[in-house]
């Protein structure tokens, strides 16, 4: 077989094999494929993945360091180094006096300079979600962060959303192992999501039911979840008045209405755009009272049984694949009311039961799973300087940062991900990643047609991860690898080998 075609040849086949669960020798490694997002080629240290040490560290609620050569690269970042409240009214001011040159040619480049700031925030937020990724200590809070983004999800593109995304990222990531109604209230409070869905322009006699919709839809209860559209109107104007102010002075206010103006940098509740009239929401009688009626609501909304089952459902999908045994569902709804939406609990209710342990590679990796699985066994190792290739190959397979349109986030389910045309895509890629994948080690800054530095591609099958995942590969792969010529194509075809895109 020619080598230019035996990967297109084999990969199919590769892909109709069943999945193997892992042996005991590569327990680790499934444990580190689940939690986070898979072993490193980085020397191991610490605790082995899946033992009680290894899931408390991964469970604490603080964040762990970055090695020094990453946290370093983050913090030399726009959005590490300015406050999003100012980034925001430095790009607003961009737009509003480009409106004002009348020279054709120069507002051409104006638009092209607010379109490049723009687009370099939401660029940066990326990167760093990608450095974070691959090098953090705690991959279980950075897997929760990516799962909590897609559940309240925001597209950068919207209005000037993208110089807010990372901040909206960082919050999240902040409350990623907290309080379920911490994080969301955090959401609610945060530019980004008031901007996304249109919260802003909710005023009294001037209802905009966009969030109020999606927080019962989306955040919380659920579709039929028995709540009415009658809900979803007296949620709408609770939040009336909740928005965004960018400017630096306070509005006028009538004197009684002072004391219940809230800000927070950009985050507004203004009561002169507030409804006071009396709310029923689920089944409650909400006196008009300002802001104290959106922290009645969301106590409501987080109590609420719906909402204990649909994320707990939520996270058994996004951690176990599709349909996870109804029983453990409901045992992790159980510990989601006794904890009051303790993500933490509610994660090792579902981390220790059998059901769990039992499902260990049988998950489909998505294609942020997938990437960045990847990366981390075949140069984890190795610093990466540029992380924009892996931004590109995950946008490449559909599953872009930050770019999901609609509010529902993306699919969850393995058939959004396994079509013929997505497993092309991820052959390409798998072709690129064990070919060297000299681009991650340029300079982030190298002009565009700088050719990269030499990168040799990994020896991935002399790696100790490798060895101890051998005993599990099935047939089918361990015959395709045997027809490999060369350490670029033994890695490609094993990135494109069922067991690899399994978690």
């Amino acid at each position: 077989m020619a080598r230019t075609a035996s990967l297109a040849m084999i990969a199919p086949v590769l892909m109709v094999a069943a999945p193997v669960h892992a042996a005991d020798p590569a327990r680790d490694a499934a444990w580190a494929e689940r939690l986070g997002w898979g072993p490193s080629a980085a020397p191991a240290n610490g605790p082995a993945p899946g033992s009680d040490a290894w899931l408390r560290q991964q469970l604490d609620d603080q964040p762990a360091p970055l090695p020094p050569a990453v946290q370093a690269q983050i913090d030399a970042m726009r959005i590490s180094k300015e406050r999003v409240a100012a980034l925001v009214v430095e790009t607003d001011a961009m737009q509003r006096d480009l409106k004002a040159i009348t020279d054709l040619d120069q507002r051409k480049a104006a638009r092209e300079a607010y379109q490049k700031a723009l687009n370099g925030l939401a660029d940066e937020a990326r990167q760093r979600f990608i450095l974070r990724a691959l090098y953090a200590p705690d991959q279980l809070r950075e897997r929760m962060t990516w799962f909590w983004f897609n559940h309240f999800n925001v597209q950068a593109n919207k209005r000037d959303i993208r110089a807010m995304v990372g901040d909206y990222e960082e919050t999240i990531r902040a409350h990623a192992l907290g309080r379920y109604r911490d994080l969301l209230e955090a959401t609610l409070r945060h530019p980004a999501m008031l901007r996304y869905l249109d919260n802003d322009q909710n005023a009294k006699g001037k209802i905009n039911e966009n969030y109020a919709r999606e927080i019962m839809e989306l955040h919380s209860m659920g579709v039929g979840s028995g709540y009415s559209q009658q809900d979803v109107q007296e949620l709408a104007r609770i939040l009336t008045g909740v928005g965004v102010d960018q400017k630096p002075d306070a509005p006028k206010l009538k004197p009684e209405l002072q004391p219940l103006y809230l800000r927070a940098g950009l985050f507004e509740f203004n009561p002169a755009r507030h409804d006071f009239g009396t709310k029923h929401f689920l089944g409650h009688t909400i006196q008009g009272s300002g802001f104290h009626e959106v922290e009645q609501a969301l106590d409501l909304i987080a109590d609420s049984p719906a909402t204990a089952h649909h994320v707990s459902l939520k996270l058994a999908t996004y951690f176990m694949g599709d349909k996870p045994p109804s029983a453990l569902v409901d045992r992790m709804a159980a510990t989601f009311r006794k904890s009051h939406g303790d993500i933490a609990e509610i994660l090792k209710t579902m981390i220790r039961s059998r059901e769990f342990s039992g499902s260990l590679g049988s998950g489909f990796k998505d294609p942020v799973g997938y990437t960045l699985s990847a990366v981390r066994l075949a140069y984890g190792d190795r610093l990466v300087t540029n992380p924009q290739p892996v931004v590109g190959w995950i946008r490449q397979m559909g599953e872009g940062l930050y770019d999901h349109e609609t509010p529902d986030g993306y699919d969850l389910s393995s058939a959004a991900w396994s079509a013929p045309g997505q497993m092309a895509t991820r052959f390409d890629i798998a072709r690129q990643l064990g070919n060297g994948a000299a681009r991650l080690f340029q300079p982030a800054d190298t002009p565009p047609g700088t050719p990269p530095p030499p990168s040799p591609p990994p020896v991935l099958k002399d790696s100790a991860i490798i060895a101890a995942r051998m005993p599990s590969l099935g047939k089918p792969t361990l015959a395709a690898l045997g027809q490999a010529r060369s350490p670029a194509e033994w890695n490609a075809l094993y990135f494109s080998s069922p067991e690899f895109m399994h978690r």
